[in-house]
Formats: C-alpha cells, sequence, structure tokens
C-alpha cells in the first residue's frame, strides 16, 4: 500500500476474512480485512520505475501479474530492495502459500492496474528517478542549494568530505546573515538514523541557526522519526518526494544546467475526479 502521508510504502500479510463493521461511523471504514502489517516505512527509491507504476494504480485492491511483480515485491519485504525484472526473467516466481486467503485472491478474477494508472504519480515517480540518478551524492545538497536560493536564501555550500555534520549554511539578507539562519544536512543514500538528527540538533546550537533542514533522500527511521517529533517549529524533513515537490515549485527559478539534467514541462490533462 503506498502511502500518501509519508511517500513511504507499507506491507502486510492478510490474516483473516472480509468483515462488515456496521456501526463504523465511517461509511469508506465499514468494509475490512485483518491486515498484519510487518513493513510500513519502505522508501518508494527502492522501488524500480516499472513496479512504481503498478503501485501508482488508482485500483484499491488489484493482483499485479507483469515484470514479475509478486516475486520482487516479496523480495522488497524480505531484502528492502527491488532485484528488477531483468533479474527474475526466464525464471519462475516462486510465491510462498502464506493463507487460504492467498490462494482465494490467485483464483479470483481481479482487475489489472495497469490499465488505470495514476498518471500523476506515475510522472512524479518518474521525475523522483532522474533526479536520483543525476543528484547522486554530493551532487544532491547542490540541487538543495539552488532550490534554497530560488527561495531567497544567500547559501554557502561545503564541499565534498567530511563536513561537520552542515552541508549548507544558508541566510537571508545580502550577506545570508539576516534572519532566519537554517543550516542543512543532506543524505543522499539510504534510511537515516537517530544520530544524523541528534549530529543536526547539535551543530544548529553550535554555530545559532534558528532552522535545520535535513534531507533524508531515502527517508527516516523510527527512532530518527521518534527524535523529531518535537522539533517541528525548528526542523523539517525533506524526503525524496519533498525534494520532487520543491523542484517543481522553483524550476522555472532553478540554474539552466539544472534544468537542462532535469528537462520538464507542463502538461494540462482532462481530471476525471467528477466522473
Amino acid at each position: 500500500m503506498p502511502l500518501k502521508t509519508t511517500k513511504q510504502i507499507a506491507f502486510g500479510r492478510v490474516t483473516g476474512g472480509y468483515q462488515y463493521r456496521a456501526g463504523e461511523a465511517e461509511a469508506d471504514r465499514r468494509h475490512v480485512l485483518t491486515v498484519d502489517w510487518q513493513r510500513t516505512d519502505l522508501p518508494r527509491t527502492a522501488v524500480k520505475q516499472d513496479l512504481l507504476f503498478t503501485l501508482g494504480s488508482a485500483m484499491s485492491i488489484f493482483a499485479p501479474s507483469k515484470s514479475n511483480a509478486i516475486a520482487r515485491l516479496e523480495h522488497l519485504l524480505a531484502h528492502g530492495t527491488d532485484p528488477g525484472n531483468a533479474a527474475l526473467s526466464g525464471t519462475t516466481a516462486k510465491i510462498a502459500s502464506v493463507s487460504p486467503a492467498s490462494d482465494t485472491a490467485a483464483q479470483t478474477d481481479v482487475d489489472e492496474p495497469e490499465l488505470a494508472a495514476d498518471i500523476e504519480e506515475v510522472a512524479h515517480d518518474q521525475i523522483t528517478a532522474r533526479i536520483a540518478e543525476e543528484f547522486a551524492g554530493h551532487d544532491l545538497a547542490t540541487l538543495v542549494t539552488a532550490i534554497l536560493t530560488a527561495e531567497g536564501f544567500q547559501c554557502t555550500m561545503a564541499p565534498p568530505g567530511p563536513d561537520g555534520g552542515i552541508d549548507i549554511t544558508a541566510g537571508r539578507g545580502p550577506l545570508g546573515l539576516d534572519s532566519p539562519r537554517l543550516l542543512a544536512q543532506v543524505k543522499s543514500g539510504s534510511q537515516i538514523g537517530a544520530p544524523i538528527v541528534t549530529q543536526l540538533h547539535g551543530v544548529m546550537t553550535t554555530h545559532g541557526a534558528e532552522q535545520g533542514l535535513l534531507v533524508a533522500w531515502g527517508g527516516l527511521t523510527k527512532p530518527a522519526r521518534d527524535a523529531l517529533k518535537n522539533q517541528h517549529l525548528r526542523v523539517r524533513v525533506w524526503e525524496a518526494g519533498d525534494v520532487v515537490d520543491a523542484v517543481l515549485r522553483t524550476y522555472d527559478r532553478l540554474p539552466e544546467e539544472i534544468r537542462t539534467q532535469v528537462p520538464l514541462r507542463r502538461v494540462w490533462m482532462l481530471s476525471d475526479a467528477g466522473l
């Protein structure tokens, strides 16, 4: 289940049959299945584009059948990585039978999700993949610096290598000394843990920064999220989806070099929300 709130993916296994809760006040919460949620924080960046296309379906329930989707989802749940269709081509996908419900689902006709893809979500995922390709490692700090500059900050970016917990120093005013003064830590790899959060808090205190920005392309672990619970007025977190949103928000003001690396165009299309 792709999570709209955190832009992550949750994995669970159905453990019980269908129930109808007549007493539930909200009509859309009356039809339920018992689910054992085994992971709720897999970053979308761990999933390859073709499988993201399938997961971007507008349907609530479907049986993915293309590109070895089920075998790849099992691998994602177990290892946190998507082996891709090419790695599984020519082999028989071996899916473990975990409950009678899964056998029933395999024998039931269901809709093909590829026929009802969420185009907006697919486009967002394609942009995310392009940014991940073009701005890996320290280059992600270059992109974030350009975004902050477009938002009106004067920025100083640390060179590649040890940075003491500060990738970007930013402030308002002609010299970048006016409030709010902001420190940014940029991580382009996998999920980051609580020690990075603690480090950011420390350098903010040492340097007298009023605000902090933690760019966690691969997302945050639960301990890291817990460490940030009481920091909403001081620290913002940008995960992959937030970086993409910031790029879209400032795209016309970004340097030409960056717009060349991520070439975008606006497209108007008919909304079927009212259909």
